[in-house]
C-alpha cells in the first residue's frame, strides 16, 4: 500500500479514536456502565491500532510522523492509560453493583478524548515541523478541557447533601482540595498557553544554509544586472518579437467563444521558435491587463534578470508599459512562456505560449532521419472545464505521410497533471522537459503522466493507419494523425485508463552525470503540507512548506558551484508539481527507489501524496530564483513558494509578486 493510502488510513483511525473516546466518556457520564465499558475497551483497541499505523508511517519517513511520535501518541497514551486504569476499575466495580461511577473516572475518560482530538488537530492545523510552542498550546488546551470537565462533572456527582454531611463528620471542607487543584492547574494551563503562543509568534529565520557555508562578504550583485547576451552566437540570427498582452474574445474551432487574456489576441500566444545560438529578442507590451503582466520562460535557464518574476527580477508591466527580454537560445528543446504576475489567474485565462529551440547541427539521436517530417507543438490547456489542444477543443486531424518521422511536443499549461496515451504506433519519449533522454526504448500500450508545467517529446515513424493522441482517457477527443486520403476511424482503444503508467525513472539507459550527487555541498528538505500559516500578512489555512507560507518561508542560500540536493516530501493529500526556476534538477530517487534509467533532468516533477523525491543540481546560474509548486493557486493563493538565493546576489525589486508583498532582503 502506498504511503498516501497509509496517511489516509492513519487519519481515519485517529478520527475513529476520537469518536470512541468521546462516546465512552459521554456514556460513562450518563451512567450507562455496560455500554461505557464496551466503548472504553474499543477506544483502547483503536489507540493500539493507531500506534500500528504510525509505526508503518514512521518506516516511510520521519516527516510523516514527527508530531504524532513526539506529541500526539505520548499525550494520548498517558491520558488513555490513566483513563483505563481509573475508569476500568470503577466500571468493573459498578457492574457488580457495589458502587456508583465516581466523577474522577468520567473526567479521566473525557481527558483521554481531548488528548485523542488534540493529535489530529495538530496534524491538520500545524503539521510538520512540530515546535515547542505548538506542543505547549496543545497540552494546555487538553489540560483546560480536563479542568473544565472536572468543574462541571464533580459538583454534579459529589455536591450532594450526603457528601457535605460526610465531609462535616470527618472535620474537613468538602471542596477545598478540589479548589486548590483547580486554581493550581488553571495557573499551569494559562502559563503554558501563554508561553506557547509567544513562541509561535517569534519571527522565522530569513535564510537557511542547508549545511553549507554562511554568507560571505563578497560584493553584492543585483539581479537587474544579470541580463542576457546582446548578440547571437556565430552563425546565429536575431529572432525579434513584440508581444502585446490584451483582453480578447477568442473563438475556438468548435465555435465556442471565451473571454481570454492573450498575447497578441491569440490563445496560445505566438509560437516563438529559434535555432540554437540565435538571439531571442522579445518586447512585451501591456495594453489593458489590469494589475500587470510579465513573461517567464518556463524551464529555460535564462539569466536571472530575464526570468520575468515581478517583485524579484523586475516590476510588473502595467497597462501602457513595456519590458524588453534578450537572451541567447543556447538550450535546445521544448519550453513555454507565461505570465508570472498573478499567474493563477493569468495563465488560466490564456497568457501563455510555446518556445521551441531546434539544434543547429542536424537531427537529434532519438529522432528518425527523413527528408520531411511532422513536428507539432501541442500545448494542453483547460478552458472552463474543457481540455483544449493547441487552442482547439474538438477532434483535430493532421495529415502525416506513412514513413515520415513524427515529433509531438506536448506542453501542459494547466495546474494539474494530464494523462497521455498514444495509440496506433509504437513510440519513444525523446525528451522530458526539453532535455534529451539517453537511449530511449520503443514503447506502446502505456499511459504517460504529464505534470503541470511539464513537457514530453514523443517521436515515432508514421504507419499507414491513423494514430490517436488521447488526453485524460477521453478516447472520443484528442488529436489524430492521418495518412493522406485515409478516412478510416481512429484506432480502437476500449479503455485507455486500464493501460499501465510508464515509470520514467526506469526508462532509457544509464549515462554519466556531471557531478556526484552523493556528496552535496548543501541539502535542503522541503516538507509540503496544509496548515494554518501567515500568507502575505494574513492568517490562512494554506499550502505550506516546512510549516510556513509565503513570504515567511526562509530563503535557501547557495553559492555558485555548489552541488545542491533537495528532499521533497508530500505529507498532504494533494499533488504538488514542484518547479525550480533557472535550473534543471536530476532525479535521484522516489520513495527510496533510485532512478535506474536514463538520467532524468526535469524542471517540474509531480510529488504525489505520500511521496518523497530526491533531486540534485549544480548551482551555475547566479540569481535569486523562485522555487514553488506549479499548481499556481497553491503558489499564489496558498503560499507554497520560496526563494533560492545565491550568495552575494540582491534585488532592488522588493515589491509584489502576484499582488502580495515580499519580505525584505
Amino acid at each position: 500500500m502506498s504511503t498516501g493510502l497509509w496517511i489516509i488510513l492513519d487519519h481515519l483511525v485517529a478520527l475513529l479514536g476520537v469518536a470512541t473516546w468521546f462516546a465512552a466518556g459521554v456514556t460513562l457520564a450518563l451512567r450507562r456502565t455496560r455500554t461505557a465499558f464496551a466503548l472504553l475497551v474499543a477506544a483502547a483497541l483503536v489507540t493500539l491500532l493507531r500506534v500500528a499505523t504510525v509505526a508503518v508511517l514512521a518506516g516511510r519517513g520521519w516527516w510523516y510522523v514527527q508530531e504524532k511520535v513526539l506529541l500526539g501518541l505520548p499525550m494520548l497514551a498517558t491520558a488513555g492509560a490513566v483513563a483505563v486504569l481509573l475508569a476500568g476499575r470503577a466500571l468493573l466495580t459498578a457492574r457488580r453493583g457495589r458502587a456508583d461511577v465516581p466523577a474522577y473516572a468520567v473526567v479521566a475518560v473525557l481527558t483521554a478524548a481531548y488528548a485523542a482530538l488534540a493529535g489530529p488537530v495538530v496534524t491538520f492545523l500545524v503539521g510538520y515541523p512540530l515546535t515547542v510552542g505548538t506542543a505547549l498550546i496543545a497540552i494546555s488546551l487538553v489540560g483546560a478541557g480536563a479542568l473544565l470537565t472536572a468543574r462541571v462533572v464533580a459538583p454534579a456527582a459529589q455536591g450532594t447533601a450526603e457528601a457535605g454531611v460526610a465531609a462535616a463528620a470527618e472535620g474537613r471542607p468538602a471542596f477545598s482540595r478540589r479548589r486548590f487543584i483547580g486554581w493550581t492547574g488553571g495557573a499551569v494551563v494559562v502559563t503554558a498557553a501563554g508561553a506557547g503562543t509567544g513562541l509561535s509568534f517569534l519571527p522565522p529565520e530569513s535564510v537557511t544554509l542547508g549545511g553549507g557555508r554562511p554568507r560571505s562578504s563578497r560584493p553584492a550583485v543585483s539581479v537587474a544586472d544579470l541580463r542576457g547576451a546582446g548578440s547571437p552566437a556565430p552563425g546565429g540570427t536575431v529572432r525579434r518579437h513584440v508581444l502585446t498582452a490584451k483582453k480578447a474574445t477568442v473563438r475556438l474551432s468548435s465555435g465556442r467563444e471565451v473571454d481570454a487574456w492573450t498575447y497578441d489576441g491569440e490563445v496560445p500566444g505566438p509560437a516563438i521558435t529559434a535555432t540554437q545560438g540565435d538571439l531571442i529578442d522579445v518586447r512585451l507590451r501591456n495594453a489593458d491587463i489590469d494589475g500587470g503582466v510579465t513573461l517567464h520562460w518556463h524551464g529555460y535557464d535564462v539569466p536571472c534578470g530575464e526570468d520575468g518574476v515581478p517583485g524579484l527580477t523586475q516590476r510588473p508591466v502595467r497597462p501602457g508599459e513595456e519590458f524588453a527580454h534578450r537572451f541567447r537560445a543556447d538550450q535546445v528543446g521544448t519550453y513555454w512562456y507565461h505570465t508570472h504576475h498573478a499567474s493563477h489567474v493569468g495563465v488560466r485565462k490564456g497568457l501563455y505560449g510555446t518556445l521551441v529551440v531546434r539544434p543547429r547541427d542536424g537531427q537529434r539521436a532519438a529522432e528518425p532521419a527523413a527528408a520531411e517530417g511532422v513536428d507539432l507543438t501541442l500545448p494542453v490547456h483547460t478552458f472552463d472545464g474543457v481540455v483544449v489542444i493547441a487552442g482547439r477543443d474538438d477532434r483535430t486531424d493532421h495529415p502525416a505521410p506513412p514513413g515520415a518521422p513524427v515529433r509531438l511536443r506536448l506542453v501542459n499549461t494547466d495546474s494539474d497533471a494530464h494523462r497521455i496515451v498514444l495509440a496506433g504506433a509504437p513510440f519513444r519519449i525523446a525528451a522530458v522537459d526539453g532535455r534529451d533522454l539517453h537511449q530511449p526504448g520503443e514503447v506502446s500500450d502505456v499511459g504517460l503522466r504529464l505534470p503541470a508545467g511539464g513537457r514530453l517529446d514523443l517521436v515515432f515513424v508514421m504507419p499507414d493507419a491513423v494514430v490517436a493522441l488521447v488526453v485524460d482517457d477521453d478516447a472520443a477527443g484528442g488529436l489524430r494523425l492521418r495518412p493522406p486520403g485515409d478516412t478510416a476511424g481512429a484506432p480502437r482503444l476500449d479503455n485507455p485508463s486500464d493501460l499501465p503508467e510508464l515509470d520514467l525513472l526506469g526508462y532509457g539507459a544509464p549515462a554519466a552525470v556531471p557531478f556526484d550527487p552523493r556528496r552535496p555541498d548543501r541539502h535542503f528538505t522541503m516538507v509540503l503540507d496544509r496548515g494554518v500559516a501567515v500568507v502575505d500578512g494574513r492568517p490562512a489555512y494554506a499550502q505550506t512548506v516546512n510549516g510556513r507560507g509565503h513570504p515567511r518561508i526562509p530563503d535557501q542560500l547557495v553559492a555558485e558551484g555548489d552541488v545542491v540536493r533537495f528532499t521533497v516530501v508530500n505529507r498532504s493529500l494533494e499533488t504538488h508539481p514542484w518547479h525550480l526556476h533557472g535550473h534543471p534538477v536530476l532525479v535521484l530517487s522516489r520513495d527510496g527507489t533510485p532512478s535506474t534509467g536514463s538520467p532524468l533532468w526535469v524542471d517540474t516533477f509531480d510529488v504525489r501524496p505520500g511521496q518523497t523525491w530526491e533531486v540534485a543540481f549544480r548551482a551555475r546560474n547566479p540569481g535569486i530564483w523562485m522555487n514553488h509548486c506549479h499548481n499556481l493557486p497553491h503558489a499564489h493563493q496558498g503560499g507554497m513558494m520560496l526563494r533560492l538565493r545565491y550568495d552575494g546576489v540582491t534585488t532592488p525589486f522588493d515589491g509584489s509578486h502576484g499582488g502580495s508583498p515580499r519580505h525584505g532582503h
